[in-house]
């Protein structure tokens, strides 16, 4: 009878010990990696580049069509590299979302992280449209043999024959008429500020063939300057060749630069500070993604 009290009371313990570790182990909590940000610079071969742009949704808020158009982009690419996106936002939502979106969305698919820009803009073609974006990918083929030319934002009617164009325009009115003139690019057409206005339009493009026939091309995602003086806007310039140089290219490398100012006078400012030989687009837009930046800048650097 003692050993039978004995075994029961030991299978008891037993059993309390195992329900014990279950329930520990149930509660442990996982800890989430966070996704990381994405990479200051990212390199893709000159003659492999290609370009898309992603189609305009009004469906959901700005997360929903941000993943929406890294969908569309991943298919219309065939799920190749990208390297760089550029991402216009109209409306209120939170433009440090979309970077954030770009890392979750190619650390589940297990891809490179792109270089992000991102800019605030007034109005998109369709009503609804919170974002678009352009992505620059790496085909598995040669498909621009001959090199590359950037040419800075201009008059639409300097632009032949080019793979991409970004015409910006003071009333959103004008975009089908403008798309209509690029048939064959991946075309992409953004008011830059809110308030309508009667500006010329004016178009940036790439077309195939030209000066830039180096290897490899870097993008840099944008930098901000916090402020409207000189030495923020050297600090934002010097945070850009910094980035490069960790990169292994050099300031000298850059062929194209953007501007994104929230005036024409901060940037006039800004290009007279970095005052180079090679193309350099100035257009303002509504906003960038800091409260108190005065303008963006990103870059386009091509190896020796």
């Amino acid at each position: 009878m003692r050993k039978s009290r004995v075994a029961v009371l030991l299978l008891v313990i037993a059993v309390s010990l195992g329900a014990a570790k279950k329930k520990n182990a149930d509660d442990t909590t996982e800890t989430l990696e966070l996704p990381k940000d994405p990479p200051l610079v990212a390199i893709g071969e000159t003659s492999r580049l290609v370009f898309h742009v992603s189609p305009l949704s009004a469906k959901g808020l700005l997360s929903q069509q941000t993943r929406d158009a890294l969908k569309a982009i991943l298919k219309m690419n065939g799920g190749a590299p990208v390297v760089h996106i550029r991402a216009f936002v109209a409306g209120s939502g939170d433009l440090r979302r979309v970077p954030q979106i770009v890392s979750e969305v190619f650390t589940e698919k297990k891809m490179p992280l792109p270089s992000v820009s991102v800019i605030q803009a007034g109005a998109l073609p369709l009503e609804g449209a919170q974002l678009v974006l352009e992505a620059v990918s790496e085909a598995k083929r040669a498909v621009n043999p001959d090199g590359l030319s950037f040419l800075e934002a201009t008059n639409p009617g300097a632009v032949v024959a080019p793979v991409a164009v970004t015409c910006y325009v003071s009333d959103i009115a004008s975009a089908a008429g403008i798309a209509t003139r690029f048939a064959g690019a991946a075309v992409d057409v953004v008011q830059t500020q809110r308030a309508s206005g009667s500006a010329e339009p004016r178009c940036e493009a790439i077309t195939r063939g030209g000066n830039v026939r180096a290897a490899r091309l870097a993008f840099t995602g944008t930098q901000i300057a916090l402020g409207t003086d000189e030495k923020a806007t050297r600090l934002a310039f010097q945070r850009m060749d910094r980035a490069l140089t960790d990169a292994g290219f050099q300031p000298a490398d850059i062929v194209m630069t953007h501007l994104y100012p929230l005036s024409s006078r901060i940037g006039d400012m800004a290009k007279s500070i970095r005052a180079t030989p090679n193309p350099v687009s100035v257009i303002p837009f509504e906003g960038v993604a800091a409260i108190d930046g005065a303008f963006a800048v990103d870059a386009i650097a091509a190896s020796k």
